[in-house]
């Protein structure tokens, strides 16, 4: 109950519905003579937070400060020793991004742009750790493939040996996976690959939970244009959803270190 409760509450506040309830709200005020000054406020705010969140440079000022809190894993050249770090770790776990259910398609392209950029990391990693294991992460709803189960038949597709993936299928969220994850690797150092932008949180919750991770961002979002363009000023969608993805994830990591979990 409480973990749909949370997600009810966090859905109101994203950007788009947080406006929608703006604009509607100022809508109906707007028919009665007291409160109309207030239905004008209203309205002119919904406009503004959407002007304001679905532009490329303000939504991308939001983003980049998650996506640049680790720095990347760079590329490993032939004959040079990996980082101490990534060498000392024996897993490679991915947190779940979502997937959808679309008969006909391959597990890769079931696999929503976030989780596969994961995945792609991950598998990448896995060639540079040859011991090492892979770990799936991610629920699914009763009678259909866990997230898990999905991101572990696409990694297989991509080359990784099936002997050496962990699937953990019951986990709905990043808590979930710092539990279960616990229970994997115990305190055993090990690579923590999620999206760059959602890497703060999910480090901070494993640390809490008393494991021993080395963050290795992908799925990045927000990479910097070379020059000046002017298309970077103007406003899409994509922009708009990056704004919620760095609303979420400051209004998850406000939460989780309100509750000590860090």
């Amino acid at each position: 109950m409480f973990f749909w409760l949370k997600k009810f509450v966090a859905f109101w506040l994203m950007p788009l519905p947080l406006c929608l309830v703006l604009l509607i709200g100022g809508l109906v005020l707007l028919r009665s003579q007291r409160r109309r000054r207030l239905g004008h406020g209203l309205i002119v705010t919904g406009v503004l937070l959407l002007l304001l969140l679905g532009n490329k440079t303000i939504s991308t000022a939001l983003f980049r400060p998650l996506e640049s809190f680790y720095p990347a894993v760079p590329e490993f050249v032939v004959g040079h020793p990996l980082p101490p770090n990534l060498a000392a770790c024996r897993f490679v776990a991915v947190l779940g991004g979502g997937h959808g259910d679309t008969f006909g398609l391959s597990a890769v392209n079931q696999l929503s742009s976030s989780a596969r950029g994961r995945l792609m990391e991950a598998v990448r990693l896995l060639r540079a750790l040859p011991e090492a294991r892979l770990i799936v992460s991610g629920g699914g709803e009763e009678g259909r493939p866990s997230h898990a189960a999905v991101l572990a038949q696409a990694a297989v597709s991509l080359g990784v040996d099936p002997t050496k993936i962990i699937r953990l299928d019951t986990p709905r969220d990043t808590e979930d996976e710092a539990r279960e994850l616990r229970r994997v690797v115990g305190e055993a150092p090990f690579a923590l690959v999620t999206s760059a932008w959602h890497l703060r949180r999910a480090a901070a919750l494993m640390h809490g939970a008393g494991l021993h991770p080395l963050p290795c961002p992908a799925d990045y979002a927000a990479r910097p244009s070379p020059g000046f363009r002017i298309s970077d000023y103007t406003w899409d969608t994509e922009s708009l959803e990056r704004s919620t993805k760095a609303v979420y994830e400051r209004l998850g990591y406000l939460w989780v270190r309100l509750r000590g979990k860090t």
